[in-house]
């Protein structure tokens, strides 16, 4: 189903790209601001000044890469009146989408399809799941963290929250996280999580927030209370991996998450080193 929706979303966006007399490819913002998803202009304008800043601040000229236009529109009864456009470059286009509602099922997809310079399909894929994965593990971070700051506040032992989160492993692995740490090939230093695949680390972060939930919802107040809640939310996660045919202690482990971050990372700085120009 996924790879249904991004090769229609690619569909969109070659169908809407344009190329100048020098064979410089480029998108008109109206068309753009579409296929990202905005319904007001003067919303997505927003984004695009936001992105002329971040692009000034890359060491290239806005002008270079964002490009103001005219266009003339039909209206009713045969009418026609002129609206302003913009072109913009795949690096404009790649700022904008780095700048826009993350929500946004389109913007991900964007974020990622201008990022790269080839036009191959499997490897805009690649790059959203590997994308994917990071957001979902960020995102657990921050579950955790509230988790964390959650129990100290309870409980008053800063090591509760340790012994909590290892036993909630053990309910949706059916193993400790030092065993899945050696089953994975995990350094004991780093944390279980960053070798996770994403389903798994989505997993872990949906039974921690109903954990959250809760012991707010149910004002738990010691380690013994929160630690039962976790494990049953952690049990009743593995319960649906496990209907739908998943193990999540059979699945293989995956590249280290700092190593992805890092390529991602790099990868989006070469983009900003002399990118095509709108002459």
């Amino acid at each position: 189903m996924k790879s249904e929706i991004i090769k229609s979303l690619s569909n969109n966006f070659e169908d809407h790209s344009q190329t100048t007399e020098n064979g410089i490819e480029f998108w008109f913002a109206r068309d753009l601001q579409h296929l990202l998803g905005y319904a007001e202009w003067r919303n997505f304008n927003q984004v695009i000044i936001k992105s002329k800043i971040t692009c000034e601040s890359s060491e290239n000229r806005v002008l270079d890469h964002f490009v103001d236009v005219n266009k003339t529109i039909d209206m009713p009864k045969g009418a026609s009146k002129e609206i302003a456009d913009m072109m913009l470059t795949r690096y404009a286009c790649y700022l904008i989408a780095q700048n826009g509602d993350p929500r946004k099922e389109q913007i991900a997809f964007a974020q990622n399809y201008f990022a790269l310079q080839t036009r191959k399909l499997e490897l805009v894929e690649k790059r959203i799941n590997e994308w994917e994965r990071l957001q979902a593990r960020q995102k657990l971070s921050l579950s955790e963290k509230e988790l964390s700051e959650l129990i100290y506040e309870r409980t008053g032992n800063d090591r509760d929250f340790g012994t909590i989160r290892s036993k909630g492993d053990r309910a949706l692995f059916g193993k400790t996280t030092r065993e899945m740490k050696d089953k994975l090939g995990v350094p004991k230093v780093r944390a279980l999580a960053d070798f996770l695949p994403t389903i798994t680390i989505k997993a872990k972060d949906f039974a921690t927030e109903i954990t959250v939930f809760n012991t707010k919802e149910k004002d738990l107040t010691n380690e013994r209370q929160i630690s039962a809640e976790h494990i049953t939310n952690n049990c009743g996660v593995r319960d649906i991996l496990l209907k739908r045919g998943i193990k999540p202690e059979e699945l293989p482990a995956e590249e280290d998450i700092k190593k992805l971050e890092r390529r991602v990372k790099s990868a989006s700085k070469k983009l900003g080193k002399d990118p095509d120009k709108l002459d």
